[in-house]
């Protein structure tokens, strides 16, 4: 099936600056479940406000979605945008959440899980960038894969599974791209809320 969620998604866009960092975020929903997604491109067109307004309002989830400051500071490090993350997620006063992104936003978002466990309920990855980032222990691990993805491949999902089988699942997107969130993205939020909405 494929989707296109042919009408944009009106946002509001908000900037935190903890220590005059300069980092927008959308807070949308107010369900018991959150979800926090990381992305380096513009908020406004990301390719996950379809996704994050469908679990905001059709699954009743909390979602944020987190940005990344100027392109000026192109150079930060995963560390210190996980900070910015981490920054965001206390000014909005979320306890615990899970956190992921697609590509380069869950590698982020590994990252961020390694450094915060104690913050994060599980990982959600869409689309698996072959980095070397362990897993955070104990927590679980969605990814979704896209089935012609030639950017985050399926290799790179299969060999991160492998080192967590037992806490760590793939779901497949049937006949998506790389650009599945944009392009499938009620598929894509339809898995997440079926995975996540433990109700």
């Amino acid at each position: 099936m494929t989707d296109t969620g042919a009408h944009p998604i009106v946002t509001q866009l908000s900037i935190f600056e903890p220590e005059g960092r300069a980092v927008p975020y959308v807070d949308e929903g107010e369900g018991p479940v959150s979800l926090v997604l990381i992305t380096d491109r513009d908020l406004k067109a990301d390719g996950l406000g379809v996704i994050s307004h469908y679990l905001a309002e059709e699954a009743g989830f909390h979602v944020v979605r987190i940005g990344s400051r100027a392109a000026s500071d192109a150079a930060l490090s995963n560390s210190e945008r996980a900070a910015d993350a981490m920054a965001v997620i206390d000014h909005l006063g979320l306890a615990d959440t899970w956190i992921g992104g697609h590509g380069f936003g869950g590698t982020v978002a590994r990252v961020f899980a390694a450094e915060h466990i104690d913050r994060v309920n599980g990982l959600l990855l869409l689309g698996v960038e072959n980095a070397q980032i362990a897993l955070a222990p104990a927590i679980p691990v969605l990814i979704i894969q896209a089935e012609h993805d030639d950017v985050t491949p399926a290799a790179n999902a299969e060999q991160l599974q492998a080192t967590a089988p037992e806490r760590a699942s793939i779901t497949r997107i049937s006949g998506a791209d790389h650009l599945f969130p944009a392009t499938h993205p009620i598929d894509t939020a339809v898995v997440i809320e079926e995975y996540l909405d433990w109700d």
